[in-house]
């Protein structure tokens, strides 16, 4: 089993992005507004923080109790929107049970929506960015490829259904098993630890993984890492593959949006 380093990859385009805030004399903002106190979510959220400002990306995160109504949490992105001062939003997925995750993302105007969620984004996920990267780095192929993707959120999955026709299963349960078995891609962002097993997948599968969760204070993945080396051809690790990817391609879309808006303004 061949190992991915995407941190290797995700630190050239920040260094790149650091050299071109300084350049441009540019200060990006990214907001991020985080519902409630998932433990995983708010790995995620630490991790852009401390990444955007070692790059010179200002960070504001914006923190909603969990019982707050769909509604408080919309006027919350809708003020985030009209700050001029902030040149991306992102909605921290997923969102607590009975709160609609397209309803509060569709509020983003296109040219903030740095995640690539919204009906006529500006922008490509960079969850999927970071999978293309990945798959471009090993050199394989989409066409004719059997792809499953297994997700905790409907928006996740869509996108990925859209951009590399990529069958998508919320959350996991036993019956998803057979279907595994006949993934020649299996990209995982559910954030439960080391539910993918060797029994599960089959001879020479490529496995991305996407999740995250904390265990005994370690980061973990999806994906069982032991149980599946003698079978997976390629595996993005947690921490330091898929991760390191996504948040890079995230900033890079920030600094882009700063970048339209001084053009634009020029």
């Amino acid at each position: 089993m061949k190992i991915i380093n995407g941190k290797k990859i995700a630190d050239k385009i920040l260094d790149n992005l650091k050299k071109e805030i300084k350049r441009k004399n540019i200060k990006p903002c990214l907001a991020v507004i985080l519902v409630g106190k998932d433990l995983a979510s708010e790995a995620y959220v630490d991790i852009k923080k401390k990444i955007a400002k070692e790059i010179g990306i200002e960070f504001r995160r914006i923190t909603i109790p969990e019982q707050t109504s769909e509604e408080e949490i919309i006027k919350t992105v809708k003020i985030c929107d009209r700050d001029k001062k902030i040149h991306g939003i992102i909605v921290q997925m997923p969102l607590p049970k009975g709160i609609s995750s397209d309803k509060v993302i569709q509020v983003i105007s296109p040219n903030k929506d740095v995640d690539g969620f919204v009906k006529g984004s500006h922008f490509k996920s960079p969850f999927i960015n970071a999978i293309l990267r990945v798959l471009d780095e090993i050199g394989e192929e989409l066409e004719n490829k059997k792809i499953i993707a297994l997700v905790n959120s409907n928006i996740f999955g869509k996108a990925l259904q859209t951009e590399i026709k990529a069958e998508y299963l919320i959350g996991f349960c036993s019956e998803f098993v057979d279907d595994l078995k006949q993934a020649d891609i299996i990209i995982s962002a559910l954030g439960q630890p080391n539910i993918i097993k060797g029994n599960m997948i089959k001879q020479g599968v490529i496995l991305i993984d996407g999740g995250i969760s904390k265990v005994d204070n370690k980061i973990v993945g999806d994906i069982d890492r032991k149980s599946v080396r003698e079978k997976a051809s390629w595996l993005t690790p947690v921490p330091g593959g898929l991760g390191p990817l996504t948040v890079a391609f995230l900033l890079k879309n920030v600094v882009l949006t700063q970048v339209r808006d001084s053009t634009s303004q020029a």
